[in-house]
C-alpha cells in the first residue's frame, strides 16, 4: 500500500478535506501509474481523484467509534521515531 496515505480517522482536530483530497489523490496516482496524467487523461482521472475523495468523506463521516481521539502530534512523533529506527538500519 502507498506509504503517503495515512490513517485519517478518530484524530484531534478532525480530518480537512485537503487531508482527504490528497489521499484520493495518492491512491489514484497509485493505481493508475501516472504522477500526472496525460491531457487526454486528465479529465477520467480528476474525476476518479473526486469520486475516490467523496466516498472516504463518506465513509469517515459514517463510523463511530468509542475510542478517543487520536492526538495529531503525538502520532506524528510515534511515525518519525519509526522511520529514524527503520531508516538508521539500512
Amino acid at each position: 500500500m502507498c506509504r503517503n496515505i495515512h490513517t485519517l480517522y478518530n484524530f484531534d482536530p478532525p480530518v480537512t478535506e485537503d487531508e482527504v483530497r490528497g489521499a484520493a489523490l495518492q491512491y489514484i496516482r497509485k493505481i493508475s501509474g501516472f504522477t500526472k496524467p496525460s491531457q487526454a487523461n486528465e479529465a477520467a482521472f480528476e474525476q476518479a481523484v473526486d469520486e475516490v475523495a467523496a466516498a472516504s468523506k463518506r465513509l469517515l463521516d459514517s463510523l463511530v467509534t468509542t475510542a478517543a481521539p487520536k492526538d495529531r502530534a503525538v502520532e506524528a512523533e510515534r511515525a518519525r521515531a519509526r522511520a529514524a529506527k527503520r531508516y538508521a538500519a539500512a
